[in-house]
């Protein structure tokens, strides 16, 4: 399992409705800290195979999930689960510390 790219077309579909948790990476690709954090993402989404899933949500091509969830600063990481958004983590983190967060709503 890898990461996979989520839009405002299937936002609801993929992230809302998964029967496991869903962490979405709000990124852009010019954000360098997005690109710092994205092979952590890769790295997890491989740890967390059929517990949690890992989305991409380029914020620049997908307006109306990026300010329906007031999205302003990149990289945003917001966890979703039950359809219902649970954690939000604002700026790139290393992987010990999103391992935390992950781990606490898995828990």
């Amino acid at each position: 399992m890898s990461t996979f790219p989520v839009t405002d077309a299937t936002f609801e579909k993929e992230v809302l409705g998964a029967d496991v948790p869903v962490l979405v990476d709000f990124w852009a690709p010019w954000c360098g800290p997005c690109r710092a954090v994205a092979p952590i993402l890769e790295e997890l989404s491989e740890t967390y195979a059929g517990r949690i899933k890992i989305a991409k949500l380029n914020s620049d091509e997908n307006p109306q999930v990026t300010a329906r969830y007031g999205i302003t600063a990149i990289p945003t990481l917001n966890i979703y689960s039950g359809g219902e958004l649970v954690k939000q983590v604002v700026g790139a983190r290393p992987k010990p510390a999103l391992t935390t967060e992950i781990e606490a709503v898995l828990s």
